[in-house]
């Protein structure tokens, strides 16, 4: 069963923004639909946390991104440089939020759990020494984040390897160090309250069971290129 947002998924061209000057009409953004039911993930994650998360929380996001977006496209039209600064907390912290819910969802499977195979797994027993020791060290950091905000598993280009980081709130990764984003966990009470209380580390035990490795492996070998 998909659940649906009751909006296209992906991107569509927004029919109100005409140009403005050398400005390019933008396309608004949409909630993604879900690959799966909001119960698929039990009873690992219950459905009312889905239901919540998705329609609500990521849907709050997408729409505080459209609103912000439109005001910055005025704030360049009329060169108002200082508009434009006060904008970006809300744009890096909705358009976060839209990212990194957008990678979440497709991170997670109900056919998900057990270990990565092929290069992916490869490369975490290069740079972690074994899948046990990336688990742990990937937990550890994702239990030990302050508040709220994410951990995650990226790629760093440069150097061609994987690194674990922890994000604050909805601080985007690629956009805030560079790593691209392969494997995220929500760390938001929002994410697991209502299902596992305060007990963070009991979450976070239980959302391995539904990693969707297929997806984490796709994302590094389109990394790699």
């Amino acid at each position: 069963v998909k659940v649906t947002s009751g909006t296209a998924a992906g991107l569509r061209a927004d029919p109100a923004a005409a140009p403005l000057g050398c400005l390019v009409s933008r396309q608004k953004h949409t909630l993604p639909d879900l690959p799966y039911d909001y119960a698929a993930l039990e009873p690992h994650i219950n459905a009312e946390i889905m239901q919540l998360h998705h329609s609500k929380h990521h849907a709050t996001y997408v729409n505080n991104l459209n609103v912000v977006e439109e005001k910055y496209k005025e704030a360049l039209a009329k060169g108002d440089v200082t508009a434009q600064v006060s904008l970006q907390p809300a744009l890096k912290f909705n358009g976060g939020g839209h990212i990194n819910h957008s990678i979440f969802w497709t991170n997670l499977s109900p056919n998900g759990g057990g270990e990565p195979k092929g290069e992916l797994m490869e490369a975490i027993k290069r740079d972690f020494g074994s899948f046990a020791n990336f688990k742990e060290k990937l937990t550890a950091v994702s239990v030990g984040v302050q508040g709220s905000g994410w951990g995650w598993l990226g790629y760093n280009k440069e150097q061609g390897r994987l690194q674990i980081a922890a994000c604050a709130n909805q601080d985007p990764l690629q956009g805030t160090t560079g790593l691209i984003p392969l494997l995220g966990i929500d760390v938001w009470e929002h994410a697991y309250y209502l299902q596992y209380k305060n007990v963070r580390p009991d979450y976070l035990k239980a959302i391995w069971n539904v990693i969707n490795w297929e997806n984490v492996s796709s994302r590094y070998a389109t990394s790699k290129k």
